[in-house]
């Protein structure tokens, strides 16, 4: 498996984890289970084992319908800053396993920041969306963000030089957004922290 593949494999996976963790890792897995992708590359090969598929598909169904829920999704969202970053950075890693130690450190870091740029932007537009007072803009976007993460993990497992151009342009425009992803960010450590303290948010 050239180097190329793998980056744009495991860059790609951790872009959509930003986006939806459990729905990349569900679809790793029946992707190689399947036989779509004759080996995952490096460490990513385990996904296919029918308990973590099984996991992965019952927490994105969990996460399907409370994405689906004004508010909740935001709460749903600020707790898993800490969940889907540091996931995307890992399965970046995982997926580096067969390269170059300093190859690997790279897409740790590349990964880490990919999924966060995911994560932020999504949860910056979905709580946008939040302010609206009917519910199908939230359901829309949430329907689009599934079906944008399935179809880009896709895409990164089969066509990963696509997804390596789809990232580049991504992270183009995110240049131009960041100040805005980065205060809702702040924001949204600053519920998650309350949360787990007890607290009300201010």
């Amino acid at each position: 498996m050239d180097v190329i593949t793998i980056l744009g494999t495991a860059l790609g996976a951790a872009w959509t984890s930003g986006i939806n963790l459990y729905a990349t890792v569900a679809v790793l897995g029946l992707l190689q289970r399947f036989g779509f992708v004759s080996r995952l590359p490096g460490g990513l090969e385990v996904l296919d084992n029918w308990w973590i598929i099984g996991v992965a598909l019952f927490l994105y169904a969990v996460e399907f319908f409370a994405d689906k829920i004004p508010y909740v999704d935001t709460v749903w969202d600020a707790v898993h800053t800490f969940i889907r970053v540091p996931a995307g950075a890992i399965i970046a890693l995982a997926a580096t396993t067969d390269l170059d130690p300093s190859i690997q450190v790279v897409a740790l870091l590349i990964g880490g920041g990919l999924a966060l740029s995911t994560h932020g932007t999504k949860a910056t537009v979905r709580a946008g969306a939040n302010l609206s007072p009917e519910p199908v803009t939230n359901w829309t976007l949430s329907l689009v963000e599934d079906v944008f993460a399935v179809g880009a993990v896709v895409l990164a497992v089969l066509h990963p030089v696509v997804v390596l151009v789809l990232i580049l342009i991504f992270l183009l425009i995110l240049a131009w957004i960041l100040p805005k992803v980065v205060r809702r960010l702040r924001k949204m450590v600053a519920a998650a922290l309350a949360f787990f303290r007890g607290k009300a948010p201010a």
